[in-house]
């Protein structure tokens, strides 16, 4: 609920409703509750008010008046984020700043492949804006339905197309970003080519708003894919997928949208909790890859390719089995397996999780030194190793033993965890956060792993753009 005995001042809070307007403030209990929580439900905070502007100038207009007063200030998206970098501290100092009614799509430019969206939109009103126009926007998540394109590109999101169109930071063209004293950035270009100076563009994608808060974004357009091919394919492994994912882009010329790796327990996971989610294969296997290879041309030639590709996979045991989807009902009942994974893991119990990446050539040497040093802190626990192969990205997680009794015991051992995995993830020179950001969940861990030359550039970065500290306290930067 809201903070009853607010520590923000009256007349900061009346400036506020002055600037906004009655629409643009939340204050009641109700209304601020879901902006209180994280997803994942491991942080909980407490606002006087949720500020909503409808426009650049009233976003400028909110951190004008919170840099003056020295007011912490907390951008808030779609609120998916996995590491509470959207969730207000417990002090009742902090404002949150929800972006969800600058949600307009301000222009298409069909012929110059762009478009220019607004923080709010969710990520798929933008993918349905490029469709209607004939065009295609490739960054694709679980979570597109209520997930916002301005935390998109505050966390540098990756998803599920990033082997062959990259992450969020890949798509944007130029940003609009309001500073933390209320000066409007105007970086909205649709230029691919522009050589003048530093590309401060990149500054704010994945700063989880520490350094301004995102307004609005150019974003690169594809031709739409015209033929599309969807395959479950059984392997005996991580060595094995990567050895046949690096098969496939040679073959259908660098035509791979989609790389997903699943190994069998996630399978039987998905099974077992979600309705409507089948083995779309006869006989159990060590693992699996869901691979969707597209075109922007009509190619009735491209199952061909991939079949004989997988074909000569199939002799030389990268695959054990393969289903290809016949029809989009197929291909979405495919895709729910996939995407399925972390709800039916939550129907598992306790889990600890991990957002990684090393590069792709080093994925099954890592997963297995991973796999073993876990394994010797925590015996019983369930390894769920799955994700993105195309582009090195596992979510390393571990699931509760089985038998449950011990949970608090499990819960206890994370810290060690953490510790074991991310000390194999420095070894193969990887991130310790692949695609989820720091938030609040991963700062001490930074703090241990992230090159201290680079932690101090940052810190610098940081004091020049937001010198009173007030945007996103408590987030990405260890103290």
């Amino acid at each position: 609920m809201a903070n009853s005995t607010p520590s923000v001042p009256a007349d900061v809070l009346g400036r506020i409703r002055a600037a906004l307007g009655p629409a643009g403030c939340l204050e009641g209990a109700a209304d601020v509750e879901k902006y209180l929580t994280d997803f994942r439900g491991l942080y909980r905070g407490a606002t006087p008010l949720v500020a909503c502007p409808r426009d650049t100038a009233q976003v400028a207009a909110v951190l004008a008046i919170c840099n003056e007063a020295r007011v912490g200030v907390v951008p808030h998206g779609g609120n998916t984020s996995y590491c509470g970098g959207a969730t207000p501290d417990a002090s009742g100092k902090q404002l949150v700043l929800s972006l969800h009614r600058m949600n307009r799509i301000r222009e298409v430019d069909a012929a110059n492949f762009s478009m220019v969206a607004e923080a709010g939109c969710v990520l798929a009103d933008v993918q349905a804006a490029a469709r209607a126009a004939d065009r295609f926007f490739p960054l694709a998540l679980g979570s597109e339905g209520s997930c916002q394109i301005g935390g998109n590109l505050a966390t540098n999101a990756g998803g599920l197309a990033a082997v062959r169109y990259g992450v969020a930071r890949d798509l944007a063209l130029g940003l609009e970003v309001v500073l933390a004293d209320g000066r409007v950035l105007d970086g909205i270009s649709s230029l691919r080519k522009d050589n003048t100076g530093y590309d401060l563009r990149d500054l704010f994608i994945g700063a989880e708003g520490t350094l301004g808060v995102i307004t609005a974004a150019s974003l690169k357009l594809f031709p739409p894919l015209r033929t599309v091919e969807t395959a479950f394919l059984a392997v005996p492994g991580m060595a094995a997928a990567v050895d046949l994912l690096g098969r496939l882009r040679a073959a259908t010329g660098d035509c791979v949208t989609s790389f997903e790796y699943l190994p069998r327990i996630a399978l039987d996971f998905t099974v077992r909790h979600v309705p409507g989610v089948n083995d779309p294969l006869g006989a159990p296997h060590p693992a699996y890859v869901l691979c969707e290879v597209g075109t922007a041309r009509v190619d009735p030639q491209l199952r061909g390719i991939v079949e004989q590709a997988l074909g000569a996979a199939l002799q030389d045991g990268l695959v054990q089995d393969a289903a290809f989807a016949e029809s989009i009902a197929q291909r979405d009942a495919l895709w729910k397996l996939r995407e399925s994974v972390p709800e039916a893991q939550r129907h598992e119990g306790a889990s600890i999780k991990h957002d990684v990446s090393v590069p792709v050539a080093a994925l099954a040497a890592f997963l297995e030194k991973a796999a073993a040093a876990v394994a010797r802190v925590a015996p019983a626990a369930r390894l769920v190793a799955y994700g993105h192969v195309g582009d090195g990205n596992l979510h390393f997680n571990l699931s509760e033993p089985v038998d449950g009794r011990d949970r608090a015991g499990f819960l206890a051992l994370q810290g060690e965890i953490n510790d074991r995995v991310h000390d194999c993830v420095r070894e193969f020179r990887g991130s310790i956060s692949a695609e989820h950001g720091i938030g609040q969940l991963k700062r001490s861990a930074l703090a241990q792993y992230k090159d201290p030359v680079a932690l101090d550039a940052m810190r610098a970065i940081k004091r020049a753009l937001d010198p009173h500290g007030i945007l996103n306290p408590g987030k990405v930067l260890p103290d």
